[in-house]
């Protein structure tokens, strides 16, 4: 696929061009399309379209058929195979379509137009036809197909009847013998169900027994003569049905050449009649075909567009004009309009209808492209280096006939040296008389257009007072960018408005923002707030925080949020011990959270022993604080 295709979105319109058509070979024929080079053979290509576009307006759809496998059933036919009856019926289903089609073309010729007239080149083949129609019914050789075949199936009719009713008749005569009222079909055996201790009684052969073994499927012998005499019949029933069929595929061999004349004319009418279909999907219009270098449109749209929504450009380049500098806010349109232009002239130039209400088209030797950033990272490219490789191509490949569209000209890198290497690019393709259409945002590259012969500016339009684009082409004119204007509307304040103005203008900054509403000098950017760093704290913090907590103190244990009293002070590692119901615990200090203070439940002078020591231990500490107690001590728990 050419770059430029997918650039201008021309393969989307492919893919739907394509659910058009019926056959492979459109779809096929589709996907290689590419641009005419040659004037008489578009002109015949547009007469096409719209010769099958009113042709569906006036009389529908033509009644066409996918066609697939009819090539392998004739060559099957050439090769000496036999085809079978559901291939016969495709065959005929084919050819009735061909009729369909010939009679659709023919009552079209009332039109006057010369599509109808290809019903000429569609044979029929109504005795192949027939043949198979009288023949092949419901995937199988109809009775009717000879005198032959019908004597024989109904003479195996009356034998299988005779079957049956012989042994019906045994049945009957032996009901207590059998296991089942009815007789049964065994491995094409006609047999009666003998209950297993009977089967002598029962003169015949054993086909086959049920699964538990009780019963015996029993042909009797009277039965057995007739098996015989059905056999040869049968095989004289297909020797008929293969006569038939191969006397049918020898009429599809000898009419092969004509099967594949209408196979490739009715390939060659879905290809044409996919192309007015597509038409009439987008509204299309036939345009006019010039070798002038002239692009004309008229109410020009994007035919991927919603038509509803979408805003008709008028557009008009060529005479004296060969290149247009399209400048404009940012979301206002310019690559749109660049990618209308071009892709409807690339899609009149491969025979379709154009997006518009009058299109006069010129044709082009090649549509090159450079839009988009183009970035690579595989290839170590960026946006500026992806950029000039494209627009090095472009010069290398480009001549008077070509059409060239750039967007963003000399950006993705510094603003004056980009500016130079638009003005130098928009000189080469000056030079080269090719037509070209070219967005920008620099403003010495709209006074080089202004300056240079066979170039003009273009603007998209923009409302300043919604502050909403337009999506309107005006030719003739220079655009602004209203990047003050759509910052204004986005929230930027008056006192970075200001300041853009002055580094950008200088002394006329003032002339630059006089439209916009900055009464308010002291409006300022709103700062919201966000979540912070957490940064680690320094070690003598952490140790004050930890020493804050006093004996005694009531605190909450996280994350059990359990409630307990601290019994020993932090150490010098800020973790302290806490006493909970029937246990005491070690905690670092960031695990809780002071609930009631000590000095606030406790008398000043409190003895916490009471609390936190034995019964044990109170009493020897007592004693030993009076006198000195041998082989005793105070174990505190850790």
């Amino acid at each position: 696929m050419d770059i430029s295709e997918k650039i201008l979105e021309f393969d989307k319109i492919k893919g739907i061009w394509k659910e058009c058509a019926l056959t492979d070979w459109a779809k096929e024929e589709i996907g290689k399309i590419a641009p005419c080079l040659s004037e008489t053979e578009l002109m015949a290509r547009q007469r096409e379209t719209s010769e099958a576009k009113v042709l569906i307006e006036k009389a529908g759809n033509p009644p066409l058929v996918s066609m697939s496998g009819i090539e392998e059933l004739v060559r099957t036919a050439e090769q000496g195979g036999c085809l079978m009856p559901e291939q016969l019926e495709a065959i005929e289903v084919f050819l009735v379509a061909v009729r369909r089609l010939k009679s659709y073309l023919n009552g079209c010729k009332r039109y006057e137009l010369s599509l109808p007239y290809y019903e000429e080149n569609l044979d029929e083949l109504e005795e192949v036809r027939a043949q198979i129609h009288q023949q092949i019914r419901n995937g199988k050789v109809d009775d009717g197909a000879s005198k032959m075949l019908r004597s024989l199936r109904s003479e195996i009719e009356r034998t299988e009847g005779k079957m049956r009713e012989k042994a019906d008749a045994i049945l009957r005569a032996n009901k207590e013998c059998m296991s089942d009222q009815f007789s049964t079909v065994r491995s094409g055996h006609v047999c009666i169900p003998v209950k297993k201790e009977y089967k002598f009684k029962i003169g015949g052969s054993v086909i086959s027994k049920s699964s538990t073994g009780s019963t015996l499927f029993i042909e009797p012998a009277a039965v057995a003569r007739y098996y015989e005499e059905l056999q040869s019949l049968k095989i004289d029933e297909e020797n008929e049905e293969r006569r038939i069929l191969y006397t049918l595929t020898a009429m599809v061999s000898e009419t092969a050449e004509s099967l594949r004349q209408n196979r490739k004319m009715m390939e060659k009418m879905d290809f044409i009649f996919s192309k007015g279909k597509l038409s009439l999907e987008y509204d299309g219009t036939e345009p006019k075909i010039n070798t002038d270098r002239r692009i004309v449109l008229r109410d020009g749209r994007h035919p991927l567009m919603d038509k509803k929504i979408c805003v008709p450009m008028q557009f008009e380049i060529g005479e004296t004009i060969r290149g247009i500098v399209i400048t404009g806010p940012n979301t206002g349109g310019k690559t749109v309009a660049i990618k209308t232009v071009a892709l409807n002239c690339m899609m009149a130039q491969c025979g379709l209808h154009v997006a518009a209400s009058d299109a006069d088209i010129c044709m082009n030797s090649n549509f090159l492209c450079d839009i988009g950033d183009g970035q690579n990272l595989s290839e170590n490219l960026s946006t500026f280096s992806a950029h000039i490789t494209n627009v090095m191509d472009i010069l290398r490949k480009m001549n008077r006939d070509s059409l060239v569209i750039m967007d963003e000209l000399g950006s993705g890198t510094d603003p004056t040296e980009g500016m130079g290497i638009a003005i130098a690019i928009l000189e080469e393709l000056r030079k080269s008389g090719a037509l070209f259409l070219v967005t920008t945002h620099y403003p010495e590259v709209k006074q080089y257009a202004q300056r240079q012969d066979h170039i003009i500016n273009a603007r998209m339009t923009f409302d300043k007072e919604s502050l909403k684009p337009l999506y309107q082409l005006v030719i003739g004119e220079a655009g602004e960018s209203c990047a003050f204007y759509i910052a204004r509307r986005l929230g930027m304040p008056s006192s970075m408005i200001r300041c853009a103005a002055r580094a950008a203008y200088g002394e006329k900054a003032f002339d630059a923002i006089k439209g916009l509403k900055l009464e308010n000098m002291e409006e300022k950017v709103k700062r919201e707030t966000s979540s912070g760093i957490r940064r680690r704290k320094e070690k003598a913090q952490e140790q004050a925080e930890a020493m804050k907590f006093q004996l005694g103190d009531s605190v909450m244990v996280y994350p059990d949020k359990k409630i307990g009293i601290v019994c020993q002070t932090a150490n010098e590692k800020g973790v302290l011990r806490v006493q909970l119901p029937g246990k005491k615990i070690w905690v670092n200090h960031r695990r809780i959270k002071l609930q009631v203070a000590a000095t606030e439940l406790y008398p000043e002078d409190y003895d916490f022993s009471i609390l936190f020591d034995t019964v044990e231990n109170r009493k020897l500490r007592h004693q030993m604080e009076r006198k000195y107690v041998q082989g005793k001590e105070v174990v505190i728990e850790k």
